[in-house]
């Protein structure tokens, strides 16, 4: 193994904000958007990384369609979704999220992230329901295109000219003999298919009654798609025919599905609009704090979000990629050997000046000696740590080595809702180490607040820990391959976030936040969602926000229903207390669902707090949010950049290999080489000592 360091003495520069001079490293409490890239895989860690690693601006709209369809396939395998609790039907439906946190779902969320990039981007969009599958269409040239990345697949008419479908920019299409033609829509994929039934109509069960349809015959189906060693298939519809995404035997690459379902799916008989919703505002942002170590491995033990029993187990916990179901995924980019990973964030909060820095709230306190005690032990010592962390949380425990003074207590709280709630936890009265399990507080969750009060002459902390264990996907982390691989490590402006987001369903209390645990103000909203009260003309909904540093941006997503065109949803923001608001975004009527992604800069320097207010109108049905979410960012008040340890553990025939790298500078480029193919293990940051 070889490794080569380039330094980028300037990158701060280039990054919009000023290198931290070495001898003021030793005052930053917390480094920011901590990056491992490697040449082999892209990055997709914000919607701004996705498009620069996607989308280029000599592309057509087609070849932006095409991309977000490679994006999906790529990054989400069809299966059983993660459900969250947060989004309207309880899945998880932010595209970044999903890339990054899970990378398995199944075709209506496909469809809603689709939308979600094609409306980012500029494309039309829309989706609808046929049988037992959920599609999005994208518009370009003034004609719609099925996209389908869920079972992948869209269908091309060789005989209609259009320009070339493989595109110049795509290199997994190349493993596909697709040919130039016209992307089909749902509406000619059913045409196609119904002229087939019209000759062929023993294929078709009658409908029950008068208002029913008929529907494709399973069995039939079936058997003809086998005919002839798996042959039979392609003398069904041209247009299927002609479909490259259909292995030899008829079925579609994850091998989930086939020609026989293809054939039940557009027969007819279901066909309407629908979208479920989408959300979008969350990014990657990797922070480091002295004590803070975070593990994404390349493996799981066999943890996931639902593994309480809220959802049903992935068949991707067991993915081999490369292999059975998931062959296609090496053709789509797919360096990793599976796709959930399970890794660790552990923080042992060092108890020594710099947790004047890092901590959220540091009032009445003293460090002496390694130990952490009230300045003034006639009052309680208070001590705040906020754990955000980009990746779910799973598990966890906290940890205390304790000294309790006779009389004396330490009390631990947990705030899941930005402080604004605490839960006491746990109560100390006895010297000695106590753990504390958060696991049932923390499982589904990026966010929490613990707060320790310390009461009593003599009473002290030895020691301070955090072990949680996350889930992530493996898909997008920095994999290496035989050969030489370059690896750009970077860390962003000293920027943190504040996120509100509850569910708009408040039936999903104690699985999930829902949107009245921010204490929102609400005018005429009618339960159980997020709905305008039907008897009355309007409603409105609104949250305050606060950070610890100066704002620099927020971004608001608000997923919606407003089928009167005279109805709608403004968003509007106030920076003085709620005194007077500034609209910053409208979500118009006439539409029984709609996203709207805002992002708000002109922010008031100084800004510490909003209040962010959804006011909404409506006539004569159900005018609703659905999703909704609120990210301010700010300027950590002890941000900034001092040196960053890079691991990477992985083996070579059967050796264990290591390649630690302590970057010095706000980006450095270096390289490793691998004499032979690697089986990757571990990739671990931490501020180095």
């Amino acid at each position: 193994m070889r490794r080569v360091t380039v330094a980028t003495a300037l990158w701060g520069l280039c990054l919009g904000f000023a290198g931290t001079p070495a001898g003021a490293q030793e005052n930053v409490g917390v480094v920011s958007h901590v990056q491992v890239l490697s040449d082999r895989v892209k990055d997709v860690s914000s919607l701004e990384a996705w498009k620069k690693s996607y989308i280029r601006d000599d592309m057509t709209d087609k070849d932006k369609a095409l991309a977000i369809w490679e994006t999906l396939v790529a990054h989400q395998y069809q299966d059983t979704p993660p459900c969250e609790f947060l989004n309207n039907e309880n899945t998880v439906q932010d595209a970044i999220k999903m890339f990054n946190v899970y990378g398995y779902s199944f075709c209506g969320v496909a469809a809603n992230e689709i939308a979600s990039l094609a409306r980012y981007l500029g494309l039309k969009c829309r989706i609808s329901t046929i049988v037992a599958h959920v599609l999005p269409e994208i518009e370009w040239n003034g004609q719609w295109h099925m996209l389908d990345a869920s079972l992948i697949n869209f269908f091309v008419f060789k005989d209609q000219p259009a320009d070339a479908v493989n595109g110049r920019f795509s290199k997994a299409l190349t493993h596909y003999a697709v040919p130039n033609g016209k992307i089909a829509s749902i509406e000619e994929i059913q045409a196609a298919i119904k002229e087939w039934y019209d000759r062929n109509p023993d294929y078709l069960d009658k409908p029950k009654d008068d208002k029913g349809k008929p529907k494709g015959n399973d069995a039939k189906l079936r058997k003809f798609h086998a005919e002839g060693g798996w042959l039979g298939w392609k003398n069904g519809p041209r247009l299927l025919a002609n479909c490259p995404f259909y292995g030899g035997d008829g079925w579609l690459p994850a091998r989930t599905h086939g020609w026989y379902s293809t054939m039940q799916e557009y027969d007819g008989s279901t066909y309407f609009p629908y979208e479920a919703g989408y959300s979008m505002g969350y990014h990657v942002n990797v922070r480091l704090r002295p004590g803070e170590k975070l593990i994404r491995n390349w493996s799981n033990k066999g943890l996931f979000v639902n593994m309480d029993g809220t959802g049903g187990v992935p068949g991707s916990l067991k993915a081999t990629i490369g292999r059975g179901n998931w062959a296609y995924c090496t053709k789509f980019g797919d360096l990793a050997p599976g796709r959930v990973g399970n890794g660790e964030l552990i923080y042992n909060v060092p108890l020594d000046v710099s947790l004047e820095r890092t901590a959220w709230r540091f009032e009445n306190l003293s460090l002496e000696a390694g130990t952490l005690r009230a300045k003034d032990d006639t009052k309680q010592g208070i001590l705040e740590i906020r754990n955000p962390c980009s990746y779910v949380y799973l598990r966890g425990e906290m940890t205390l080595d304790a000294t309790v003074a006779q009389g004396g207590s330490v009390r631990v709280f947990f705030s899941e809702n930005n402080g604004l709630d605490w839960t006491e936890v746990g109560k100390i009265e006895k010297s000695g180490e106590r753990k504390i399990d958060l696991s049932k507080r923390i499982l589904r969750r990026y966010d929490y607040r613990v707060r320790i009060l310390l009461k009593g002459r003599g009473t002290s902390l030895a020691t301070l820990g955090f072990r949680h264990d996350i889930q992530h996907s493996q898909r997008p982390l920095p994999a290496l391959v035989r050969g030489k691989n370059t690896i750009t490590f970077s860390t962003g402006p000293p920027e943190g976030t504040v996120t509100i987001e509850g569910a708009s369903d408040v039936r999903n209390k104690g699985k999930q936040l829902i949107y009245t645990d921010f204490h929102p103000g609400t005018r005429n909203i009618k339960g159980p969602m997020l709905l305008i009260d039907p008897a009355k003309k309007d409603g409105e909904v609104s949250y305050a926000i606060t950070t610890p540093g100066d704002m620099t941006k927020m971004t608001i997503m608000t997923h919606y229903r407003a089928r009167d065109r005279r109805a709608g949803w403004d968003v509007e923001v106030s920076y003085d207390g709620g005194k007077t608001f500034k609209r910053v975004a409208r979500c118009p009527g006439g539409t029984p669902f709609f996203g709207v992604f805002t992002e708000v800069t002109d922010i008031p320097p100084g800004t510490t707090s909003a209040v962010v207010k959804w006011i909404g109108t409506t006539f004569w049905n159900a005018t609703m949010i659905f999703n909704h979410r609120i990210d301010a960012y700010y300027t950590e008040p002890f941000g900034g950049f001092r040196p960053v340890k890079v691991t990477y553990l992985w083996e070579e025939g059967g050796i264990e290999k290591k390649d630690e790298h302590v970057a010095r500078a706000a980006k450095e480029v270096y390289t490793i080489t691998c004499e032979s193919t690697p089986q990757m293990k571990s990739l671990i940051v931490e501020l180095a000592d």
